[in-house]
This record gives C-alpha cells, sequence and structure tokens, in this order.
C-alpha cells in the first residue's frame, strides 16, 4: 500500500544490605507542601470535587431516566463482547438494563477525568475501570442472556462444567480466571522453536545463538536484550510469529538473553548485577561472532537495562555496540501514563516490604497488576467464558506466554520502584550503577525507537521520549497496535499498521503530523535498518558458539523452563 500522509492529529538468613544503585526515598524525598492559605488556595478550591460530583450525579440521573423511557442515546454494539446477544437490542428489559449501566459507567469516567492532577486521574480511571468492569450486568447468570440461553440447550451442563472450571481455578490459579486452556502449549515443542544452542550461562542468565537459515549473513550480530519481567519467548513465538525466527530469515546473526527465574535465594540480585550479566552477554557475542561491535536490542525493561549498560559503555569509552534499537521502552516516568495510577508512596512502601519479606515480588501478583489494568479484556472475558458459558478459554500463544511469568528479585524491583518513583533516568547523575552516574545524554550512537498506538502500560508518547533522552541521531516508528501485540506482530497481517516520520523533535503530535502511515509492521522497518548497520556479507558458519564458548543445551535452553 502506497504511503498516505496522516489526515489529522489524534487527541491524546538474610545477606548483609549493600547500597543501591538508586537513592533511597529518604535522600530525595521532596521537601513537604506548604499548608498556608496562600499555598492550598481559597476555600472554594477546596471545594472544588463536589462540582464534578454534582455533575456525575446529575448526568447519572438523566442518563437512567433516559434509558427508563426508552430514549437512552447509548448503543449498544455487538462488537462489545458483553453485549454480543441479540437479546441486548431486541428484549426491552435487558435493552434498558444495558442502557442504564452505559450511563453509569458514562458518568463514572467524566468523574474520573476531572481530576487535573494526571497520576490522581489516572488513579481514579483505573479504580473506576475495576468498579465499572465489575458491575457489568452480563458478569451474573440473569445478566446474560447468551449464558441463559446456553444453559437452557445444554440442560444445565454448561452451569456444571463451570462450576468445575471455578473450582479448579480456585484451587490452581488464585481464583483467577484460567486465560488458556491447561497444557495447551509446550515451551520448545508449539513455543519458542527456532534452532539454536546456549553458548553462554552463568547463574542469571543463558546466552542463545541461533542457527543461520540463510547461506550469507551479516557481518555485525545482533543481540536482543529482554526484560527480566517476563520470559524472552514472546520475541520467539509460533513459526511464522516469531520475531527471531524472521530476524534470522533476513541474514541477521541473532543472539538472545533468556533470564533466569529467581527465588528468594536471588533476593540480592540488582542493577550492577544485570548490567554487568549484559556486558558479559557483549564481550560473547563479539566473541563468537569475530566482531568489534554488535547491533543491540532492547525490549521494555530489557531497553532499560540496557540504556543503563550502554551509559557505562558511553562513561568508560567502550565502543562495541554499533547502534540500539528499542522497543516499547518508557525512560521518563513523569509523563502521564496509566501505570502511573501505582505511583503513590503509600502502596510502593507496601509493595517494597512485600517483595523485601519474600525475597522476590511473586509473579502472580505482577499477572493480577497487569490483568486488572485491562479487566473486561483479562478478567471478566474469561469469567464469561469459564464460568457462565461453561467452556475452556481460546488457545492463544501470546496468553500462554503471559501467564507463564516470571519472579523479580526483591533488590531489583526495590530499584525499580524507584526509578517509577522518583524518575532520575531523564536527568543526571541522579543515580550510578556500576559505579558510573547516570546521564542517558552522553548515549551518542544512532537508535531506533518503537511506540504502540493503543499500548495501556507505555504509551507511544512516552515512549517517543526516548528520542530526545538518548544523545545520538534517532529514528522513531509508531505502531497501531497495544504493548506486547505490537512486538509480536509479523509481516502480513492486513490490520498491521505503522507510522513513520521525520527525525524526531520536541513535539510527538508534530512529528505525528509529518508522519506517513503504511501497511505492515516495524519488523520490516527494524530489518532493513538494521542491515544497513550491519557490514558487509560472509558465509553462513554451521558451528555454533566458539572455543571459549562451546555451544550447550538445544534452544530454548533451561533456564525457560523454570516456573514461577
Amino acid at each position: 500500500m502506497a504511503a498516505q500522509r496522516r489526515p489529522m492529529k489524534k487527541k491524546s538468613g538474610r545477606p548483609a544490605p549493600r547500597k543501591s544503585a538508586v537513592r533511597s526515598l529518604d535522600e530525595m524525598t521532596p521537601a513537604p507542601v506548604s499548608t498556608e492559605p496562600s499555598a492550598v488556595g481559597s476555600g472554594a478550591s477546596l471545594l472544588s470535587p463536589v462540582g464534578p460530583i454534582a455533575r456525575a450525579t446529575w448526568k447519572l440521573t438523566g442518563g437512567l431516566a433516559q434509558a427508563m423511557l426508552g430514549r437512552s442515546p447509548h448503543e449498544l454494539s455487538p462488537k462489545d463482547p458483553r453485549f454480543a446477544d441479540a437479546a441486548w437490542r431486541d428484549n426491552w428489559a435487558y435493552r434498558r438494563l444495558g442502557q442504564s449501566y452505559l450511563a453509569f459507567c458514562e458518568a463514572v469516567d467524566e468523574l474520573a477525568e476531572s481530576n487535573p492532577d494526571w497520576r490522581k486521574r489516572e488513579r481514579a480511571k483505573f479504580l473506576g475501570g475495576v468498579l465499572t468492569s465489575m458491575l457489568a450486568p452480563s458478569n451474573t447468570l440473569l445478566g446474560n442472556p447468551a449464558a441463559l440461553k446456553r444453559a437452557f440447550e445444554t440442560g444445565g451442563a454448561s452451569l456444571l462444567a463451570g462450576t468445575r472450571n471455578l473450582v479448579r481455578d480456585v484451587i490452581r490459579n488464585n481464583g483467577m480466571p484460567s486465560q488458556v486452556p491447561p497444557g495447551a502449549f509446550k515451551v520448545g515443542e508449539t513455543l519458542a522453536t527456532t534452532p539454536g544452542a546456549v553458548v553462554f550461562r552463568n547463574e542469571m542468565v543463558e546466552l542463545i545463538q541461533y542457527r543461520p537459515t540463510t547461506p550469507e549473513v551479516s557481518e555485525r550480530p545482533a543481540l536482543l536484550i529482554v526484560p527480566p519481567i517476563g520470559k524472552y519467548y514472546f520475541m520467539d513465538l509460533a513459526p511464522g510469529r516469531s520475531f527471531v525466527e524472521y530476524a534470522v530469515a533476513r541474514g541477521v546473526p541473532m543472539f538472545v538473553t533468556s533470564w533466569r527465574n529467581p527465588t528468594a535465594q536471588h533476593r540480592d540480585w540488582g542493577l550492577d548485577e544485570y548490567v554487568q550479566t549484559c556486558l558479559d552477554t557483549v564481550e560473547a557475542v563479539c566473541e563468537i561472532s569475530g566482531t568489534d561491535d554488535l547491533n543491540l536490542i532492547g525490549m521494555c525493561a530489557g531497553g532499560i537495562l540496557a540504556s543503563l549498560m550502554l551509559n557505562v559503555m558511553a562513561a568508560r569509552g567502550d565502543e562495541r555496540v554499533h547502534s540500539a534499537t528499542f522497543g516499547v521502552m518508557l525512560l521518563d516516568f513523569g509523563h502521564a501514563s496509566p501505570i502511573g495510577a501505582f505511583n503513590e508512596p503509600r502502596l510502593l512502601t507496601m509493595s517494597r516490604r512485600r517483595s523485601e519479606a519474600k525475597g522476590v515480588l511473586p509473579a502472580s501478583d505482577l499477572s493480577r497488576v497487569f490483568a486488572w489494568m485491562r479487566p473486561n479484556d483479562l478478567v471478566w472475558n474469561y469469567w464469561w467464558n469459564n464460568y457462565l458459558m461453561g467452556k475452556d478459554p481460546p488457545a492463544f500463544d501470546i496468553l500462554a506466554w503471559s501467564v507463564d511469568a516470571t519472579n523479580l528479585p526483591a533488590r531489583l524491583h526495590s530499584q525499580f520502584l524507584d526509578i517509577f518513583q522518583r524518575n532520575p533516568l531523564p536527568g543526571r547523575n541522579q543515580m550510578q550503577v556500576l559505579g558510573e552516574p547516570v546521564n542517558l545524554h552522553q548515549i551518542e550512537i544512532e537508535t531506533l525507537v518503537t511506540g504502540a498506538l493503543t499500548d495501556h502500560l507505555t504509551p507511544w508518547k512516552g515512549c517517543y521520549r526516548a528520542t530526545q533522552i538518548l544523545g545520538g541521531p534517532s529514528t522513531f516508528i509508531l505502531s497501531n497496535a497495544g504493548h506486547i501485540a505490537s512486538l509480536v506482530n509479523p509481516p502480513g497481517n492486513p490490520k498491521a499498521t505503522y507510522w513513520l516520520g521525520p527525525e524526531p523533535g520536541r513535539d510527538p503530535d508534530a512529528w505525528l503530523e509529518q508522519a506517513h502511515k503504511h501497511s505492515g509492521t516495524w519488523w520490516d522497518v527494524w530489518a532493513e535498518w538494521t542491515l544497513a548497520r550491519s557490514g558487509g556479507k560472509r558465509p553462513a558458519r554451521a558451528r555454533l558458539g566458539s572455543d571459549r564458548f562451546p555451544a550447550g543445551a538445544a534452544a530454548p535452553g533451561e533456564y525457560v523452563l523454570e516456573r514461577a
């Protein structure tokens, strides 16, 4: 499809503790805010919440009255899974029930949006989303006409099956509805199947080298650093949906980190340990490939680790990274985003104490947080399907990956919380890693940065900020999908689009105005961009590893099989 200009702008016993790489909360706590009248404003401003509450109440009252009188403007779209059954439009009682519910949702949303403080606004939107999703009439048997029909058609068998599913999830899944049928996928057989071998291993990571599938490969290899939150194979899903498979097919020599799933004995693993391990993998990749440097890829939190490693390398004059790609990565946590709902001191303190007591932040805690950020899609959708309809959940590979979660070491979790709360990365010398002050502006290599239009974790304008924080020339790609969906979206998907524009300036909206929309995914842009920075071609070697770093276990390795 020919490129087209975007027509309009979107609105937008425990070891002794060590000194943290990030300043402590006590060291960085700001001065208390004044409570004098001049600081907090007039009495009218103190009562300002009354106005939004009154407006929301009035709006709700009017909306309910319109629904009862059959004059509601709210449409019950069949594209909304909650209202897919025709009874929501054909039956007067269900129609009024659904329209009353939508009037309630609209009032709650309007109240949440009224807060001028973006963090409090995101917190209100999060809590409002949990509340409205929980109160959807389709969550009950009587309020779900599709479930009632199925119960009648099966003679109650669907309700018995749903009860069995509920009991199973209470016992085996911490009471959360299962998102994937048990045994639907197996790592190494149906997922993470690209041929390769572990060529470097220490206590923290396995480095996987992938077997070439082209007669010639580029001289300069690529190293992918994945997040320690989640297992690496979201970039190596099923055949045809694997970024690693695609990169190898384009003649890129690929290496990927596979982080170990930490337990309580690894509580002291922190940024220093993870960044040093990233440096060790750079050494291994260059030695195995016989090159002086490589191209780097960092995804999400793996991009944060990669950025901190590049900071250390820049400070030390280490030039073993030629270029870097960053996927859906936030470096500036001062930018408005849904995850800012959790930036509340008491909540973060409680989370930090929980992981310190356990030695890890349990994988189940992370899974629940991510699920409740999209409750209709990741909680109640499966409640209706599994319990009210009595069906098994559909088998999706990316959901199988999402529930195969990982723990976080207590120290790394605490440091990530400090970064999240105090936002030191955009500044200069506000933290240290491996003894080097962090100044990401000194990273002057070329970068390719991606964002996703509907990303609920790392909004695209926040990802865009990386082009301004890092010091070198940058290219930005905006995909049309969500957080993980944008990363695992292969070429050939007819629904996939992306925007590519001029060199990024300070204003993301101005960039988008000048960007062009294309069919396809960022994979193709990445491949062409990377190949142009990968030197010449050379014959592919059948042997994996080297004398110093011999090939060991076949991919996907052993660490990825460890369960939380």
